[in-house]
Formats: C-alpha cells, sequence, structure tokens
C-alpha cells in the first residue's frame, strides 16, 4: 500500500515546512506502519544545523516518528469504526537513543508500532533507519485531542 503526500495531507495537518512525511510505504494489520522521509539539503533546518555541516536535528526525527504515529492512530480507529475527526497532540518521549547522524541525501525510514491506548492515552514503539542503519529510536505517546487543527 503506497500512500502519497497528497493522501496524507488529507489526515495531518502539518504543512510545509513542517510535514514530515513524504510517503506511506506499509500499514500491516494496523499495528505497525512503515513511512519515509525524504531529506534534502533546500530544508531550512540545514540552514543553521549546522552551516557547513548539515544534520538533521534530533528533534525533527523524533516529530517525524509522532506523525507516523498520528497517521498509525487514524488507520486504528478507521478500522475501529471510531473515526471521531481527532487530532493527536504529542506528549511523551521515552528512551529516546541517537544513533546515527542523518544528513541531506538520507532517506529515513520510519517505522512505529502500536502497543496500546487506553482512554485517549496512545502509546508506540518507532524506530527510524537510514539504509538499515538504526538512527533513533523512541518510545512516543499522543494523546487525541478534539481541536481542530
Amino acid at each position: 500500500m503506497l500512500i502519497d503526500v497528497n493522501q496524507i495531507k488529507e489526515v495531518l495537518p502539518h504543512r510545509y515546512p513542517f510535514l514530515l512525511i513524504d510517503r506511506i510505504i506499509s500499514i500491516t494489520e494496523n499495528k505497525k506502519l512503515v513511512a519515509i522521509k525524504n531529506v534534502t539539503v533546500n530544508e531550512p533546518c540545514f540552514q543553521g544545523h549546522f552551516p557547513g555541516y548539515p544534520v538533521m536535528p534530533g528533534v525533527l526525527m523524533i516529530e517525524s516518528m509522532a506523525q507516523a504515529c498520528a497517521l498509525l492512530g487514524f488507520e486504528i480507529l478507521k478500522s475501529r469504526n471510531e473515526e471521531k475527526g481527532a487530532s493527536y497532540l504529542l506528549t511523551g518521549v521515552d528512551g529516546a537513543r541517537f544513533r546515527r547522524q542523518v544528513v541531506p541525501g538520507d532517506q529515513l525510514h520510519l517505522e512505529v508500532e502500536y502497543t496500546k491506548d487506553r482512554r485517549g492515552i496512545w502509546k508506540f514503539d518507532c524506530r527510524a533507519t537510514v539504509d538499515g542503519e538504526l538512527a533513533v529510536k523512541a518510545e512516543i505517546t499522543c494523546a487525541e485531542t478534539d481541536i481542530e487543527l
């Protein structure tokens, strides 16, 4: 299943320069989602992080995984026939570990796996790789909100 950026924009409220998912590659049994983020030198963060040595900020890698979590959450709600028009807000990042620098030209493969949800709080195990090498991993917690974004 390929879902392109235009379809992603129908679900996520984020827009350039903060939409950090380019494509969904697969969704497995509404438990796991794999997406990609193409990292290009034209992104605004590279003007200052760092001049002469561009490195994708860790916070943007975490945000890209959080956006993938939101997309998986929407798919899970759809499969449960519980579409509420909810938005998701990042509420926690636990155990984040950065293992590899991500630079322009890399393709960040985002893998998020649903672990549980209770009373509107969702947990996901997340990892991002470049060419099969782990760049970052974390447990991400999101909360449903009725706020229309």
